[in-house]
């Protein structure tokens, strides 16, 4: 069981981030390098002064010049070094045989107890802000707020952040590209020097989001596959590796290499480090809300907006308020059977039942080195999940085998170690522990976890299995929800009988269409990829056979899993079992699941059947799987194979039978499942460091397609207007130097009228383009077949597509449509029934604000940045809603858009809104007149006038407004440079 207990600075608040502009900046360059395949220049801020990594990444000796301006700052800074606040605390690391490992700032030096009650992660904080500290950028208040935290934290201060690197993928990282290279041609009209837009910290862009499982359950899988993803992603890849040639410092990591945080977790992550020989803790922002992952390596990284990772890579500090740390005790161990994916939604469960929004969550006790990091980063991996901010397992004895498992040298990991153990970053659970406090505390005993899966549509909606059968009925009778499809009693015994191949087949409500191995958060755990495999051997063993028409793939993370299956002799099971390699990326778990037989769709569309997917992925939200898969639950590799043998979800595995053996004896679950040591042993023989190596000192000599793109040397994009992939995008059209201050929205219509948990799939959906919609008719009018359509996740880096695919999602749930569900609303004016964007447009063409209407949790789900882009295009000027996920909350600011906060006990309901009313929101004209978090009216034309909170949440993110979002804002300040 868990026990939470609250503690007197406990505080339920929102972890809420923006940047603070200022130069010169604290970074300065060094002269950059690069090769003909990935490039990177080594960048330097004070005190940053390269990019170390655990391997050498052979390049080349290719030297380009460094410009004006970081010539500039870096004798500004040169000049500052000998100034630095805390040079009395600049301390030598010395080497246990003899000379030094590198210099750092000390936190013990300070000698203040403070500190030594500091959670880890807040420590990690302390120590960036004194290594930056230059009373400019980052202040010696602001290191006191720190260092004060347990008193500071309830009191929502605000404190800069300077993450060590940026880490993105291509779904994110080609809009980011697209911005940069937007953002120099508007320096260029406005008469400034185009090439002060460069990255000023390492970015890391892993390509894993294009690969679609087109070909499955096939030996040619992932090579037919690699195929088409080139066929229809050449123009993206081109031009992302036109941006690793053009901006200074970015490496871009080629398709088929891996999922990015598993990338991240096994080679990129450093953990701490040495840049020519000055020591400080690795950390990271991503585009991807998983970057989390890297959390479980003791390294600090969340998610972050495209638009606000655009904006730490040109040098900007994050503006962060100070959060809430929640402790949570592991004691005991998990039992046989048991695995890493039951225990982290085991977890997600507590956390969000506990509330940890916009919190660290902070784990720790004697449970932990019953923990290995693959499980830890597995807990770490679904932080977006459970809502925290991180989920960080501080650096100890495990984390330093996993980093020599994984390849780092001898020398690294001692300098790890000694640089944590001096700094008191270093958790040995072999010496006393001092009590560190924390916001409030959890406790769980690892003993009770027991085997579970999540949904039908909610990744927290935790189902324990031995309730799963039962719980299927209950949904089945539900009204139509989270929990519900609404199907009467009397057509859910319903068979479908169709032929698949020739051969007869059936499908019933809960049938198994789709089951995959996928994501990064289960598919880096070798325990669960290896258990997924000897469970395929057992079942082949008894004679047991996964139904054809169920569409299986496996999509490892890295081919480290691969390699390790070979060693094992365990992937010719799972190939028997249809579970074939696809690919190497996120495929099914990001929608990128392919299409699944026709026979199957027609059975499924014709006859109302709930299909299911079983995936080991980390979202099951409505329409993100697949558009035909209703029902999508969340589980363990091991389960998702049991899943596919057993064809049904509607089954109870305590009391049922899979199937029948060779002999016609029952098999139920127990009889194919291994036992913790079986795996444990299996792990042990056959996951080892050369593999890691190789695989890595590979990655970066690329692949045949990858190395055969050609790309322009210009540093300025040549824009192609024909292109269907790469747009320019109108942000900056007729900018000029003059901010054009706060925008009044006066009798705004409503676009859409919306309930709880809107995800950023309902907004940008990031699957597959339906054939029937806006973005669809677009591309058919400009020559694209249907069958290139590829996915909207692919085509984010064209404005014109990505607008026309915000609210595209078949899953919509808007009330202004009384009902019915589907991409659609309703153009108040004339009552007409329109999909989204064209109504949209209809209001933009009359020069008509729109605002939109939401519950709870509006943005959750992964941070996509269209999801605030979008809507901006479509000409929406505010969102009111109940609550608002972190990441998104912060991409509306970022875009211009008024995020607004109903009054607690409140909403559009309670207030007795329609949807159909206009809406006028009183806020000041003049940027000096907002406050943040002020208090203001919205006003209706029937009369009706109620208050919202503003949620422009610090005084940098009003600058952002003023200026009609963060880009505006940082291309008007580098161009007074």
């Amino acid at each position: 069981m868990y026990l939470a207990r609250a503690a007197s600075s406990s505080s339920s608040r929102s972890l809420l981030f923006s940047f603070r502009f200022s130069f010169p900046s604290s970074s300065f360059r060094s002269p950059p390098v690069s090769s003909h395949l990935l490039r990177r220049s080594f960048v330097t801020s004070l005190p940053r002064l390269t990019h170390s990594r655990p391997f050498p990444l052979r390049v080349g000796p290719q030297i380009r010049a460094v410009s004006p301006v970081l010539d500039r700052l870096q004798r500004t800074f040169s000049s500052m070094a000998s100034e630095h606040p805390f040079k009395g605390i600049f301390t030598t690391l010395p080497k246990p045989g003899g000379g030094e490992f590198g210099k750092f700032y000390s936190l013990p030096a300070l000698n203040d107890p403070r500190i030594d009650k500091l959670p880890y992660s807040i420590r990690i904080l302390l120590e960036s802000a004194i290594r930056n500290c230059d009373n400019f950028q980052v202040t010696k208040e602001d290191v006191e707020k720190i260092i004060d935290w347990e008193n500071t934290a309830p009191k929502l201060v605000e404190i800069p952040f300077k993450p060590a690197r940026v880490l993105l993928q291509d779904f994110t990282g080609v809009p980011a590209v697209v911005d940069l290279a937007c953002m120099r041609d508007a320096m260029n009209k406005l008469g400034s020097d185009s090439n002060k837009i460069n990255p000023l910290v390492p970015v890391d862009l892993v390509i894993d989001h294009s690969v679609q499982v087109d070909v499955a359950r096939s030996e040619n899988a992932v090579q037919a596959n690699m195929e088409l993803e080139f066929q229809r992603n050449k123009e993206r890849f081109a031009f992302l590796k036109w941006g690793s040639t053009a901006f200074q410092n970015m490496l871009v990591v080629p398709p088929g290499s891996g999922i990015v945080h598993q990338v991240n977790l096994e080679y990129l992550g450093r953990v701490v480090f040495n840049t020519k020989g000055l020591l400080y803790p690795d950390s990271v922002v991503g585009t991807d809300s998983h970057t989390t992952m890297i959390d479980g390596l003791g390294v600090a990284g969340w998610g972050v907006g495209g638009i606000e990772a655009e904006a730490t890579m040109l040098g900007q500090p994050m503006s962060m308020v100070l959060p809430g740390v929640v402790g949570f005790s592991l004691s005991g161990k998990l039992r046989n059977g048991v695995t890493a994916t039951d225990l982290v939604l085991t977890v997600t469960q507590i956390l969000r039942k506990h509330g940890v929004v916009g919190k660290f969550v902070e784990f720790y006790g004697d449970g932990m080195s019953e923990l290995s990091l693959a499980d830890r980063a597995t807990i770490a991996n679904m932080s977006p999940e459970y809502g925290a901010t991180m989920g960080f397992f501080p650096v100890d004895h495990v984390t330093l085998q996993y980093l020599k498992l994984t390849g780092r040298s001898d020398e690294t990991v001692a300098m790890i170690e000694a640089y944590l153990r001096a700094n008191n970053m270093f958790v040995d659970y072999s010496e006393p522990q001092q009590e560190r406090v924390y916001s409030s505390y959890l406790e769980l005993n690892l003993d009770s976890v027991e085997p579970c899966i999540s949904g039908p549509k909610r990744p927290h909606d935790r189902v324990p299995l031995k309730e799963m059968k039962a719980d299927w009925h209950s949904c089945l009778d539900s009204k139509v929800g989270f929990k519900g499809f609404a199907i009467p009693k009397e057509a859910q015994e319903k068979v479908v009988n169709f032929s698949f191949d020739g051969q007869p087949a059936e499908l019933k409500h809960g049938s198994v269409v789709i089951a995959a191995i996928t994501s990064c958060t289960n598919t880096s755990n070798p325990s669960v990829m290896l258990g997924a495999a000897l469970v395929a051997k057992k079942a082949c063993d008894l004679g047991l056979q996964v139904k054809p028409w169920t569409k299986t793939s496996l999509a490892p993370g890295s081919g480290v899993v691969t390699k390790y299956l070979l060693k094992s002799g365990l992937q010719k099971y799972l190939n028997q079992q249809g579970f074939n390699i696809v690919g190497y990326g996120c495929t099914t778990c990001i929608g990128n699941s392919g299409e699944i037989d026709e026979s199957v769709g027609a059975a499924i569309t014709e006859n109302d059947i709930v299909a299911a997917a079983v995936l080991s992925g980390n979202r099951n939200f409505e329409g993100r799987v697949h558009p035909l898969t209703r029902a999508n639950y969340l589980a363990s590799p091991p389960l998702v194979v049991a899943y596919a043998l057993a064809g049904t979800v509607n089954i109870d595995f305590e009391t049922e039978t899979i199937g029948k053996d060779k002999n016609g004896k029952d098999v139920f679950l127990r009889d194919i499942w291994p036992t913790t040591e079986e795996i444990a042993q299996v792990v042990q023989s056959s996951v080892l460091p050369d593999m890691f190596r190789a695989t890595y000192e590979s990655i970066t000599k690329g692949n045949p397609m990858w190395n055969q793109l050609s790309v322009p040397e210009n540093t300025l994009y040549s824009w192609d207007p024909k292109s269907t992939y790469v747009h320019e995008p109108p942000y900056f059209k007729d900018m000029t130097m003059d901010p054009p201050g706060p925008s009044s929205v006066k009798d705004a219509y409503c676009l859409l009228n919306l309930g709880d948990s809107i995800t950023t799939d309902h907004i940008s959906p990031a699957g597959s383009i339906h054939k029937d919609s806006p973005a669809a008719k677009y591309l058919l009018e400009r020559g694209v077949d249907r069958k290139d359509f590829n996915s909207y996740g692919s085509r984010r880096g064209n404005d014109e597509i990505m607008a026309r695919g915000t609210f595209a999602n078949i899953r919509l749930v808007n009330k202004l449509l009384n009902g019915e569900v589907g991409p659609k609303t309703v153009h108040i004016p004339t009552g007409e029934k329109l999909s989204v964007f064209d109504a949209a447009m209809r209001y933009k063409a009359a020069g008509e604000a729109t605002i939109i209407l939401a519950g709870a949790e509006y943005g959750s789900g992964s941070s996509r940045d269209w999801a605030a882009k979008g809507p901006m295009l479509q000409g929406v000027k505010a969102v009111i809603s109940k609550s608002f996920e972190r990441i998104h909350r912060s991409n509306l600011v970022g875009m211009g858009i008024i995020p607004l906060c109903f009054k607690s006990g409140e909403d559009a309901d309670t207030l007795g809104l329609t949807g159909k009313e206009r809406y006028t929101i009183h806020l000041p004209t003049d940027i000096s007149e907002i406050r943040p978090g002020q208090d203001v009216t919205v006003t209706t034309d029937t009369g009706k006038s109620f208050t919202c909170t503003v949620r422009f949440d610090t005084e940098v993110e009003l600058a952002y407004f003023n200026h009609g979002g963060i880009l505006p804002y940082v291309i008007r300040n580098l161009s007074k440079q």
